[in-house]
């Protein structure tokens, strides 16, 4: 009986925040991805050599159009993908300091939320724990 090595899927995201311009409370950014017909955090697979670090603003820009900057790691998810392949998801805090969301192919719809509201919104339990350690 052969064995099989299963690459391990290395992806990196944020849960990017702002200061709400119209009452300075805290809002972070939920993104809708049509593929799935869910509400998520922007993240997405590393690029050969990539950092982590680096893959995580790379990937919000790219979903989101916005430029950040990146603070603190959070919490870290574990799953299996769409194909059974073992998935591992490093998330950062980002506060957004510049840019504007278009539509793209991956994210049709983004939305800023307070972190509850946020909470309700998001599709998996995952990016609630995720979004939960923004605060720890």
């Amino acid at each position: 009986m052969a064995a099989y090595l299963v690459e391990l899927i290395e992806a990196a995201g944020g849960v990017v925040w702002r200061r709400s311009p119209a009452t300075g409370q805290i809002e972070v950014l939920v993104v809708h991805r049509p593929k799935y017909d869910d509400w998520s955090l922007p993240k997405g697979k590393l690029e050969a050599g990539e950092t982590h670090e680096a893959g995580a603003v790379r990937e919000v820009e790219e979903e989101t159009g916005l430029v950040v900057a990146l603070g603190p790691e959070l919490a870290a998810t574990s799953y299996r993908d769409s194909q059974d392949r073992p998935k591992v998801v490093r998330y950062w805090a980002m506060e957004a300091v510049g840019g504007q969301f278009a539509p793209n192919r991956e994210v049709d719809a983004v939305r800023w939320a307070r972190v509850g509201e946020a909470a309700r919104l998001l599709s998996y339990d995952r990016d609630r724990d995720v979004l939960a350690s923004l605060g720890r």
